[in-house]
């Protein structure tokens, strides 16, 4: 039996394994690197996925580019079945983010053996059950060199091979602009999470048990591929209080961004989605936002709720969620002890969400402006006109900033947002649940009535957007 030359690259790694403690295997290291992960130089991050594509890179063939072991489901060409030197994808426990990858060496009647990485923290053979295997996979060779991959598309080059380079170029690019814009949109709210997470905590309250960064232990010892038992408990713990931040990303985007599709939201939405998604679990989130727009509630998002989501006003889109999780926490039975923190991460969470959505319509007002002004400059160059420059001087046809309505309802929603944060400041207790308690609904009515009045205004005010802003002195008596 001929070896396929990506297994001779995957058997000169046979025995390397993780550095216990601080230190770092650099094989492991070198592997990141030749999938393009050159900042990860941690050999606890899962790096399954990292040794099978530096095999295929170091053989001249195109890897998926992701850490994503299940990514590798829609690389190369599908295998009806266990084949000498195939890609191998399987589960890893009931999170369908989760996975494990590793190339075919042989078969019995129920289990597949591997030869692939972090299997006991190492790259060896190691057998699996074939009901976790989710497909094989076999290497297009007529791609080999040209396919690109990516956790969000696939661009098959080979498919292309009749269409005019340029356009291949221009799908490249595209592609390229909108990886960067959601890794920036990633990056954006795993900061805010992270944020409200905070560090190392073993409250014998929270059922998550030991926690860092927001990571339980059980996450953690899923990830690394380590069974929680007495002798492995605390060297666990130890070792989660030490996280590396880079496998703090990855699993964040793995476990909880990606799965609930956060990247194709607008970025106030895929904030408030994504720390919902963290604090609450991913299909909890998914049915929450399901509820705040009027979709069928099924935790599963498909074209209906995409749909419902984009045509829902994005201001009610997200007072409605933020109310529906603070009604989700009063119903747990930890509220007592955690209520007061969870209720103040909805209001922070909200905060932000509505200044995002601020910068957004502020982005939008000044590309109307700019637009418009380049077609009153394209109009004044016309020699066929009979217009004259004077009768579309921008000066004649501008308006105050006060005047914006989209600005205005921007105000009004981030208002109804900012009060219930900035109240404790000055003593005030102005949420929802103090509310509730005192027996009164006006908060509640104010952040309602302030979140329809800001949408309504901001809907308005994008219609008639059309006019550039400018400044106006104004005299304020106090």
């Amino acid at each position: 039996m001929q070896q396929p030359d990506w297994l001779d690259w995957a058997w000169r790694e046979l025995g390397v394994q993780e550095v216990e403690g601080k230190g770092d295997n650099p094989r492991i290291v070198e592997m990141f690197k030749a999938v393009g992960h050159q900042a990860i130089t941690d050999d606890e991050v899962a790096w399954c996925a990292a040794f099978l594509g530096a095999c295929l890179e170091r053989s001249g063939r195109p890897s998926t580019h992701s850490l994503m072991a299940r990514s590798y489901l829609t690389w190369g060409q599908p295998e009806p079945a266990a084949r000498y030197g195939a890609v191998a994808v399987l589960s890893r426990g009931a999170n369908p983010a989760l996975g494990h990858v590793g190339y075919v060496l042989g078969e019995t009647e129920g289990q597949v053996f591997l030869l692939g990485g972090n299997q006991s923290n190492s790259v060896s053979v190691a057998a699996f059950e074939k009901s976790r295997v989710l497909g094989y996979r076999w290497p297009d060779d007529e791609a080999a060199g040209d396919a690109r991959l990516s956790d969000l598309r696939k661009i098959d080059l080979a498919e292309s091979a009749s269409t005019d380079t340029a356009q291949i170029s221009e799908e490249n690019g595209a592609l390229e602009n909108m990886l960067i814009a959601s890794d920036a949109q990633f990056v954006r709210a795993l900061d805010h999470v992270l944020l409200m997470e905070g560090g190392f905590s073993d409250d014998p309250y929270d059922p998550g048990g030991p926690t860092n960064k927001g990571i339980t232990l059980s996450v953690f010892a899923k990830w690394v591929g380590e069974p929680i038992t007495s002798s492995t408990r605390n060297r666990l713990v130890a070792r989660l209080k030490r996280i590396p931040d880079a496998m703090v990303r990855e699993i964040y985007r793995t476990r909880y961004w990606q799965p609930a599709d956060c990247t194709r939201m607008p970025p106030a939405l895929a904030l408030m989605h994504f720390d919902t998604a963290v604090n609450h679990g991913v299909g909890r989130a998914i049915r929450i936002l399901q509820q705040a727009v009027g979709a069928d509630i099924d935790g599963e998002i498909g074209p209906q709720t995409r749909a419902r989501t984009a045509a829902h006003p994005a201001a009610a889109t997200l007072i409605a969620y933020a109310e529906i999780r603070r009604e989700h926490y009063r119903s747990l039975k930890h509220f007592w002890r955690f209520g007061k923190g969870w209720m103040r991460r909805v209001d922070h969470t909200l905060l932000q969400s509505g200044t995002l959505m601020a910068q957004a319509a502020s982005a939008a007002e000044e590309a109307v402006t700019i637009e418009h002004r380049v077609d009153v400059e394209a109009t004044n160059r016309k020699g066929d006109t009979d217009m004259t420059t004077e009768s579309i001087e921008p000066q004649d046809t501008a308006k105050w900033w006060g005047e914006s309505l989209t600005i205005w309802g921007v105000i009004v929603t981030a208002l109804s947002t900012v009060l219930p944060v900035v109240g404790p400041l000055f003593g005030l207790e102005i949420t929802a649940e103090m509310v509730r308690q005192l027996g009164g609904q006006l908060t509640e009515i104010i952040q309602a009535l302030g979140g329809v009045i800001g949408t309504l205004l901001t809907i308005y005010g994008r219609v008639r957007a059309t006019q550039p802003i400018t400044r106006r002195l104004v005299a304020v008596k106090l």
